[in-house]
Parts: structure tokens; sequence; C-alpha cells
């Protein structure tokens, strides 16, 4: 739905969920605790304590608060780099596929 105040396509979720992030571009699949600031349809921000490289291909899993849901598991790759502070950056996700 787009209205006048906002052009995306998708509505975007504000979260403050932690998330753990695989990169699957490394041979060791490292994985890093993140937390999902926003979720849209086609992507989503994270806040992490150092940068990935643009174009890294991540898994994302967002836990559920309930346990009777299962976490969220997406594909996607890095778009954005923002430094935001002292060991504080936001890195934009572009959600390739929804497993």
């Amino acid at each position: 739905m787009v209205n006048f105040d906002d052009k995306r396509d998708f509505y975007r979720m504000m979260l403050n969920s932690d998330v753990t992030v695989t990169i699957i571009d490394d041979e060791a699949n490292s994985q890093i605790l993140a937390t999902c600031r926003d979720l849209s349809a086609t992507g989503m921000a994270i806040e992490m304590t150092h940068p990935l490289e643009l174009n890294t291909h991540v898994k994302v899993s967002v836990r559920s608060a309930s346990s009777n849901v299962q976490p969220l598991e997406v594909s996607g790759k890095i778009v954005r780099v923002t430094e935001e502070g002292e060991e504080c950056f936001l890195i934009g996700i572009n959600i390739a596929e929804i497993d």
C-alpha cells in the first residue's frame, strides 16, 4: 500500500528482536548475533557491532517471542552499511528468499 507519506511498496515493521546472521560467503559459515530493527517483505535492517562487506550473502534467523512459532529464516545480501556510532553499524539486507 503506497500513500503520500511513504512511497514504499511494502509496510516496514519496526522490531527490536535478536537475530542470528550466518555469513554464507565464507567457508566457515560464521554466525553473528545482531538486533533486527525493522523488517518488510523485501528487506530488513539489522544493528551489529562491526560492518559487513556489501554484496555479502547472508542467512538471517529471526526468533519468535513464542516457542510455538518457528523462527523466520530469510536469505539475502548486504546492500547498505551505515556507521551509526562507535561499534554500531546499521546493515541493510535485500531479502531474496524466505525459507
